[in-house]
């Protein structure tokens, strides 16, 4: 017997492949769906899209399974990266890649799966999905390594109920290995890494298409002038490379560190050495908050939470939360954490909210 009909976000990498081929497996009818999110060409004159959807219609070929595609670049525009752009004006660090996931992988193409047909749509994220008493838990995947849940913070309990996740509970090299079996193009190919619109090129040179360069001064917290920088929008806190910082007189060899930006007067402030005090903070608050259950829970609260991607889990209490903002307090100080940038708190395995970074102390 045949069961749901599910549409995979097909990207032309290994991992939502071998979701589709899972699918199939379990018996599940399974069309592909390939968004082109972003319409521009990269520097060497590829398009930036073209090379995975043609790996997305030869994976496609082998399963025997239809591939639909949809053109989602003006509503990835409007949605992530004109907040991405403005984030960056005001010298803060966004992560596009939460809000794509939330208002384009989620919603858009959701939207669009159900229009086809689907009762599902299904990714190759590195997640899984737990039903308990009615309400969906986002839960880590079960390789450390690879683990997205971190960007799927933003999802809601409507959401969660029509995803699947079919690699969630693999490891990467199996994943590689069921592709190989199956004689798929993408078994082989290597992880996309970075931000999907900048592609091959350095991130400050993608940027200066966008926000145009205003020279300012590089000073020390003591106030003291060692050098100038470009534009205190092109820096994020804790950046160690790209800050030109020569020999500095009085100063020894360790290397210099951001770790402050004025953004009014367009100051960018430096210091010296990985471990400096300034670059940690004990507490930050975030606003914006976004609850995967539906419902704010119970403060204080001990848990764990992440201020960046791949970070290893930090003990900590959200203390107290008024209009969706929270105030966090670490256990143990956080090196560069990044307004712009997201908290996203879990319960050992449960990823079970987020917000948006405002200020750290």
């Amino acid at each position: 017997m045949t069961l749901s009909k599910v549409i995979v976000g097909l990207s032309g990498g290994v991992d939502s492949s071998v979701a589709a081929l899972l699918l199939l497996e379990q018996g599940y009818s399974v069309e592909g769906l390939f968004m082109k999110n972003w319409d521009e060409q990269a520097p060497d004159g590829r398009c930036l899209w073209e090379a995975d959807v043609e790996d997305a219609l030869q994976v496609c070929e082998k399963l025997d399974i239809k591939l639909n595609t949809i053109d989602l670049s003006l509503a990835y525009w409007d949605s992530v990266f004109s907040h991405f752009l403005e984030e960056y004006k005001i010298g803060r660090t966004p992560n596009p890649d939460i809000l794509c996931n939330q208002e384009i992988k989620f919603r858009s193409f959701l939207e669009h799966a159900f229009a086809l047909g689907a009762e599902f749509i299904a990714t190759g994220h590195y997640t899984r999905i737990h039903k308990t008493n009615g309400v969906c838990h986002l839960l880590k995947g079960v390789d450390a390594n690879k683990d997205q849940s971190y960007f799927l913070c933003r999802l809601d309990q409507s959401q969660l109920a029509r995803a699947l996740f079919p690699v969630g509970g693999l490891h990467k090299p199996e994943v590689r290995a069921l592709a190989r079996k199956a004689g798929l193009v993408t078994h082989d190919k290597k992880d996309s890494t970075g931000i999907c619109f900048v592609g091959e090129r350095p991130f400050r040179d993608f940027l200066r298409r966008y926000i145009p360069e205003k020279t300012g001064e590089i000073r020390t917290p003591d106030g003291t002038t060692i050098g100038t920088h470009e534009g205190v929008f092109y820096y994020t806190l804790g950046q160690r490379q790209g800050l030109g910082i020569g020999g500095v007189k009085g100063a020894d060899e360790e290397p210099w560190y951001v770790v402050g930006k004025d953004i009014e007067q367009n100051i960018l402030y430096v210091v010296q050495g990985h471990d400096h005090p300034l670059l940690y903070s004990q507490t930050l608050t975030a606003s914006d908050m976004h609850w995967i259950a539906g419902t704010a829970p119970a403060l204080p609260l001990a848990c764990a939470a992440k201020t960046r991607y791949r970070q290893a889990d930090q003990s900590c209490v959200i203390e107290s939360m008024t209009d969706r903002q929270v105030l966090v307090r670490f256990t143990e100080k956080q090196r560069a954490v990044t307004p712009g940038q997201y908290v996203v708190f879990y319960h050992s395995d449960d990823c079970f909210g987020g917000g948006i970074i405002e200020s750290t102390s």
